[in-house]
């Protein structure tokens, strides 16, 4: 899973500044999913839901709210996690990156949600600097010798080196990896002379822009070539992702392993980000932190030699929520029943074509509340939810309409109905997280 990776940042999506050619070898051989939706659109609650496999209207966590002396508000004991049930059916389980659902100690420290090994962030709010002065390893604190003027290790890097070694430790083994990468998240930071850095400036014939000449450690890093870095940050995963197939055919086991690429929300503007310039957005409204449609489509895409026919495409409306029933499924293990998602196995293997749910998504929690439902071809999104519970609703037909440029909310009375009712039902209140001032549910 990528960090705030636009839908339009992959080839096989559009993109034409940026080469990702090992992506784009993973759908090209499997399976390309048109109008799949991340948790919602900012990190922490769309991982929850991705995890627990409901949408952010049930699932523990709302928003990015964070916790002393490091990391964010923690997924709590009794939930049911992703590695959980698959460390039920005999997997070994591993997450490799950034975790953000809890911090070491707490109810939400990975290894309590399942995890058998953690390598990487616990906290997201660190992840903004790819040269941190510590990393973890489980519930060890790895020191590291990177001061804001001395970058030494790259922690991307690092990352990808113990999850290389997970899969050649493990593959005799059923296991679940979970690559939680950063790249490309701001701050636009790359290794010292990095080639595909070097390139990208090259080909943009991109001019530095003026930036300080020492950095003091708070806030982004600035970045002289932001262009040419995010490209290369794009470049550097799609590198990675590379990395961890061959890994997986070096094994012998590709028959056997289903890979799935996505992006936990869309393309951020941080760091000196230009979104805009890459259309990463692929011509959709929106970007991270947006509930229409740029700021929650994800790159989906499924790789299962002999399994998932080669360059199939797919216009099921699913969301991370499916990947919970979807894995037990696979694994045979047992599905909870306070879920929201259903599996997704039968469009995978080509069984049977899956009829679209009802997908509720956003009821987040930060400076601007929002929410947004689709149904069927039909999208609602309400802003300022949290000072009027009864705000408008604007309404987009997706299938003729899918930069959502047209409301056509005053036409479809009873669509919006349909919609308000939904919204009303699928939310509950959560102390930890409270959406509304006057909530719609007393």
């Amino acid at each position: 899973m990528a960090d705030d990776l636009g839908v339009g940042d992959v080839g096989v999506y559009g993109q034409q500044k940026i080469k990702t050619p090992n992506i784009d070898q993973l759908a090209n051989e499997g399976m390309k999913f048109d109008q799949f939706y991340a948790g919602t659109s900012v990190c922490a609650p769309s991982r929850s839901s991705l995890m627990t496999g409901q949408h952010t209207g049930h699932t523990p966590i709302r928003g990015n709210k964070a916790t002393e002396p490091e990391g964010q508000w923690p997924l709590p004991e009794g939930a049911n996690t992703i590695p959980k049930i698959l460390k039920s059916a005999g997997y070994i389980t591993g997450d490799f990156g950034k975790w953000g659902l809890g911090f070491v100690g707490t109810t939400g420290d990975p290894n309590k949600q399942g995890f058998d090994e953690f390598y990487g962030y616990n906290c997201q709010s660190l992840a903004h600097n790819y040269f941190p002065d510590h990393l973890w390893h489980n519930e060890k604190k790895i020191t590291l010798p990177n001061t804001a003027s001395n970058q030494v290790d790259y922690a991307a890097q690092l990352i990808q080196d113990k999850a290389q070694q997970f899969i050649q430790t493990n593959s005799n083994k059923p296991f679940f990896l979970f690559l939680s990468y950063t790249l490309p998240h701001a701050a636009l930071q790359l290794p010292e002379n990095d080639s595909l850095l070097n390139y990208y400036i090259k080909i943009f014939d991109e001019k530095p822009v003026a930036v300080p000449k020492e950095w003091g450690g708070k806030g982004y890093q600035p970045q002289a070539y932001p262009h040419a870095a995010y490209a290369a940050m794009v470049s550097r995963l799609d590198l990675y992702v590379g990395q961890i197939r061959k890994e997986i055919e070096r094994q012998g086991i590709s028959n056997n392993t289903l890979i799935i690429f996505a992006s936990d929300n869309g393309p951020h503007e941080e760091g000196g980000n230009d979104p805009a310039f890459f259309n990463s957005s692929a011509g959709l409204k929106g970007i991270k932190r947006d509930l229409y449609e740029g700021g929650i489509r994800t790159p989906f895409i499924a790789w299962w030699p002999g399994k998932i026919k080669a360059g199939t495409r797919s216009d099921y409306a699913g969301a991370f929520w499916d990947m919970l029933p979807t894995f037990a499924e696979l694994a045979g293990a047992k599905v909870p029943g306070n879920i929201d998602g259903i599996s997704i196995v039968p469009e995978l293997l080509g069984i049977a074509k899956q009829k679209n749910m009802i997908i509720c998504i956003g009821n987040f929690t930060s400076k601007a509340v929002k929410q947004a439902v689709r149904l069927g071809d039909w999208k609602g999104i309400r802003l300022g939810a949290m000072e009027d519970a009864n705000a408008p609703v604007e309404l987009y037909n997706l299938r003729n309409d899918s930069a959502e440029k047209n409301n056509v909310a005053k036409d479809y009375p009873d669509i919006i109905s349909q919609i308000i009712s939904v919204m009303k039902q699928q939310h509950v209140e959560n102390n930890d997280f409270p959406f509304f001032k006057n909530a719609l549910n007393p």
